[in-house]
Order: structure tokens, then C-alpha cells, then sequence
């Protein structure tokens, strides 16, 4: 199975680019083992198998995001699709466990939880676990939502992850809010 955790932390970002934000200090990852184990999440817990639609609910990480997210994100991907764009789920709800398992995998990777919190929430503050935000790939499904998603409702949120999108139902009359720098900077996150 393809490690989906790594490239929702990876495969998107050029950590060159920004400089750490500092962590409210409330944010504690959980308890580290020595060495990383093996990944302990599976599809039940919104691991995302590449490749997936938004339109396929027989996965968690699609059935369990919230109805109205769903249904702006099936609406978008329809128009997507009519320009050649293929909107893809790389990650949708995720279970308390899975997300502690990424943000334990993000300590390790950045060093402190400091770092790890401009990457990944905790299970109490990921709008994830929720069911109310969504990472979309391939980066051209990333880049016509950044064009057209307030158009569905759909917001990038943080900018530093251009592939994070959550519902904002008043973007559709006065556009997406400001974006955060990271998550370290999002009030919810505290």
C-alpha cells in the first residue's frame, strides 16, 4: 500500500520555501515510539488508495466528509472533468487514530511539534476528523479550485498547503477568506 500519510506531508510542499511558524506551546503530539512502526491506519481509518474520485463512497474518507462539503466538491469535480481535470481525494475524514499516526509521522520527520503542527492538527483541532476538509491532487485540481472553488464554496485555507480545501458557503457571494500562512496561524487550531 502506498504510504498516503507521506505524501500529503511531502509530495506537495517545498519546505524551503517559508520559515517555521512558531507552535502554540497547547499543541502536544502523541507519544513517540523509537523508531516510526509500520503504518497501523487502513482504509477504514481514510487512508486514501491512489487514484479515487470523489464520487467513490465505498471509501470512509469519502462517505464521512460532511454532506455539504460532498456535495460542493462532487459539483466542482463535474466542472473540473468538462475542462480536462481530474479531481482526485489524497486525503478526505480521517479517524482519530489515522491522524495522531501523521502527526506522530510528522514529528519524527520535521523534529518537534512545533514543526510538525505548520503540517499536521492534532486529532482534537483537524478539521479532517470532522469530515469537514478535503486534500485534493493531482496540483491541476489544486490550481483550478484555487481558480474557480469559491465559485462551489470550496476555500484553500492555509497557504502554505495548496491542496487543503473546507467549505465557506459565503465565499460563493464574497469570495474565500484570507488565507492563513499555516495552521500554526489558524485560530481553530488552538
Amino acid at each position: 500500500m502506498v504510504l498516503v500519510g507521506a505524501a500529503i506531508l511531502v509530495a506537495y510542499h517545498d519546505e524551503s520555501s517559508a520559515a517555521p511558524s512558531p507552535a502554540p506551546s497547547s499543541i502536544t503530539a502523541p507519544p513517540l515510539s523509537p523508531r516510526p512502526p509500520a503504518r497501523l491506519s487502513g482504509e477504514e481509518d481514510g487512508v486514501v488508495p491512489p487514484g479515487v474520485t470523489i464520487f467513490e463512497d465505498e471509501y470512509p474518507a469519502v462517505a464521512k466528509l460532511s454532506p455539504d462539503l460532498r456535495r460542493a466538491l462532487r459539483s466542482a469535480a463535474a466542472d473540473a472533468s468538462k475542462d480536462g481535470v481530474t479531481l482526485l481525494v489524497k486525503s478526505g475524514w480521517r479517524s482519530r487514530a489515522y491522524q495522531n499516526e501523521l502527526l506522530r509521522e510528522a514529528v519524527s520527520k520535521y523534529g518537534s511539534v512545533a514543526r510538525a503542527a505548520r503540517w499536521v492538527a492534532t486529532a482534537d483541532t483537524s478539521p479532517h476528523v470532522s469530515g469537514d476538509a478535503v486534500d485534493v491532487g493531482p496540483s491541476s485540481a489544486a490550481a483550478w479550485l484555487a481558480k474557480h472553488g469559491a465559485t462551489y464554496g470550496l476555500c484553500q485555507i492555509y497557504r502554505n498547503e495548496p491542496w487543503h480545501y473546507e467549505l465557506r458557503l459565503q465565499a460563493t457571494d464574497r469570495g474565500c477568506p484570507p488565507l492563513y500562512a499555516d495552521p500554526t496561524r489558524d485560530p481553530r487550531m488552538h
